[in-house]
């Protein structure tokens, strides 16, 4: 289903704000027999970036839609800046803004008729329309496009129109799911740039994506959900933290040989490579360990060809919560 921006346009937006201004208790959902929710707890605080990690069906989008009013919960309990999402539905409707995994927006209608007809659904004049419109244009890049029709908009001016389009009110709260999908590199930044820029004008926002690197670059705190639970959740620095410490990886050189090199470490989760003749050893940032470390290789008189440290990375984590740690550790050895 695709999810329009106009579905939020019948209320003023409310200003009633809380230090939580998204709290969910229990909740659960399923379609049928099938459960996509199964107990899930969060809470987004006021100006902060909440991002929802997830492979594909582990429930990221239907929370976003039970968040947002277009789907009712089984149970639990759900509210959007104070407001029940079931009980206070039109509440909550006027308290958010919402932009989709697709954009939403009237293709014959040039970028400025877009947010203007907006505007007037948001109930604001003519004028304030008008002006709301060409303030939006500006801050999203759009000037130059905004009298062609939104057809001829490329994938990421029909992103960047689509949020412009959510926000012709000034939501407090804001929900993005997968904003970024299908955006080429450019486009992605500029997308981020506009979203740390609501962050810092207090807007609250919860941010799906499947991209990490956008989770790191722009969220206050993570939060990983598979299979309907929330798996794991903190900033970034605290997720890193749980796949484990810094690492020394060593290339051991072809001359020397690799079994010995092993033999000679003899270490606590010691990863081995020995088709690129790595080796990969937890540390704690101690020079000293390093120096015990080639100590130890020049005792066995093995070669190093090149050592480097690498610090955990969200795909690390990922991968660790999500998948089998097996194919995490392949992949993490590879990224070294």
């Amino acid at each position: 289903m695709q999810i329009y921006a106009g579905f939020f346009c019948i209320l003023r937006y409310n200003k009633k704000m809380n230090n939580n201004t998204i709290t969910i208790r229990g909740l659960t959902k399923s379609f049928g027999k099938l459960k996509v929710l199964e107990g899930i707890n969060l809470n987004v605080e006021q100006g902060t970036i909440l991002a929802l990690l997830g492979p594909n069906g582990a429930g990221k989008t239907t929370t976003v839609r039970i968040l947002s009013t277009l789907i009712i919960p089984d149970d639990g309990e759900v509210t959007v800046n104070g407001y029940d999402v079931v009980e206070q539905a039109d509440e909550v409707r006027g308290s958010i803004g919402l932009t989709g995994q697709y954009a939403a927006v009237d293709e014959y209608l040039t970028g400025q008729e877009n947010l203007e007809m907006m505007g007037r659904l948001y109930h604001l004049s003519k004028a304030d329309s008008k002006r709301r419109a060409q303030e939006l244009l500006q801050q999203f890049d759009l000037v130059d496009a905004a009298a062609r029709s939104a057809k001829t908009y490329s994938g990421g001016m029909r992103r960047r129109l689509d949020l412009a389009a959510s926000l012709v009110a000034t939501p407090p709260i804001v929900f993005l799911d997968e904003p970024t999908t299908g955006l080429d590199p450019r486009s992605r930044l500029a997308m981020w740039d506009i979203i740390q820029q609501l962050r810092a004008n207090n807007a609250t926002i919860l941010l799906t994506t499947q991209y990490l690197e956008e989770a790191d670059k722009l969220a206050d705190r993570i939060a990983v959900i598979d299979r309907g639970q929330v798996i794991a959740e903190g900033t970034a620095a605290d997720l890193k933290s749980q796949v484990g410490e810094e690492r020394l990886v060593l290339v051991v050189a072809k001359e020397s040989h690799f079994d010995l090199a092993v033999k000679a470490m003899n270490v606590p989760d010691m990863q081995i490579n020995a088709v690129e003749r790595t080796m990969s050893i937890a540390i704690k940032k101690n020079v000293s360990e390093v120096k015990q470390v080639l100590d130890r290789m020049e005792q066995a008189h093995i070669e190093i060809d090149s050592l480097s440290l690498h610090k955990p990375t969200l795909d690390d984590v990922f991968l660790r919560l999500t998948g089998d740690r097996e194919l995490a550790d392949n992949v993490q050895n590879k990224s070294k």
